[in-house]
């Protein structure tokens, strides 16, 4: 196989926001605000061109469907659907993708699998030949969000993934449609029903992070963000999870982090999670 990081569009959020009880004092170290005390953050999705010929996407980011006032207050930086273009630059069109992988449906997840604004057309789903993969409990979620979480979805979405005919809902640990050896984790504490892919590289085996580790800074086993739903269980589920990987010589891939694209997880003495090595991009 062949792993390509990718950037899609790029977003500036609240820094108390993303992450939820840890002082300003200590979080400002790992992320700069700005006068608006917003941090920047990465939108990365990973490509995977496998030996058979397929092309597999872990995510599509925010994408460009905000509407210009939408996009000022969700601090999407780009106008343009960054993600398309990326994929271009490697020779890919959205057309050539045979299967994306979606962790959740939060609009910086899943909003870049919409083509771009434009006001005079409605909103359409790019990547014509793809399947979309997304978990059942994260389907349910997204057709039935609580109050708390409603503004993280995109109505249109869900009704346009249903009329494609190219949904897969999925269950348990494994799918048909992605390769021999792939595994997918299922976690609760972020959204109910978020689903990671690991996939064995060459120096051990990666998880797609997504939001429940969106970066190296929350690789910290209690940081957590002010956007989970159940924070103790996330911290639980990711203490697991980290001490699984560092057990395996495993490596996290982040979609949010600006300057690391993955890294390989290690704990020290104390029992405290860090990275080894990591890469800023892919492949390294």
């Amino acid at each position: 196989m062949k792993l390509i990081s990718l950037l899609g569009n790029s977003q500036r959020l609240d820094g108390g926001a993303m992450f939820g009880n840890a002082p300003r004092a200590l979080w400002q170290r790992w992320a700069v605000p700005d006068d608006e005390n917003r941090i920047a953050l990465a939108c990365r999705c990973l490509l995977v061109e496998t030996d058979d010929g397929r092309r597999i996407l872990l995510e599509t980011g925010i994408g460009a469907f905000f509407a210009p006032e939408l996009r000022e207050r969700f601090g999407v930086m780009e106008p343009s659907h960054v993600l398309l273009e990326a994929l271009a630059q490697h020779g890919v069109a959205a057309a050539d993708i045979d299967v994306v992988v979606l962790s959740h449906l939060h609009f910086d997840h899943a909003g870049g699998l919409l083509t771009a604004f434009d006001a005079d057309q409605p909103l359409a789903l790019c990547f014509d030949n793809a399947q979309f993969l997304v978990g059942a409990q994260a389907w349910a979620r997204a057709n039935a969000p609580h109050a708390r979480d409603r503004a993280s979805f995109i109505p249109a979405l869900q009704a346009l993934l249903v009329d494609s005919g190219r949904l897969v809902i999925v269950q348990g640990d494994n799918h048909p449609l992605l390769p021999d050896g792939w595994r997918l984790h299922h976690s609760d504490g972020h959204t109910p029903g978020l689903m990671l892919v690991e996939l064995p590289t060459d120096d051990g085996p990666m998880v797609f992070a997504a939001d429940l580790i969106p970066g190296a800074a929350w690789v910290h086993a209690p940081v957590t963000m002010g956007y989970d739903r159940f924070p103790e269980l996330l911290i639980d589920e990711k203490t697991a999870l980290l001490s699984d990987l560092a057990g395996r010589g495993g490596w996290l891939f982040f979609t949010h982090d600006t300057s690391i694209a993955a890294g390989k997880v290690s704990v020290d003495a104390r029992g405290r999670f860090g990275l080894s090595e990591t890469v800023a991009a892919l492949p390294r």
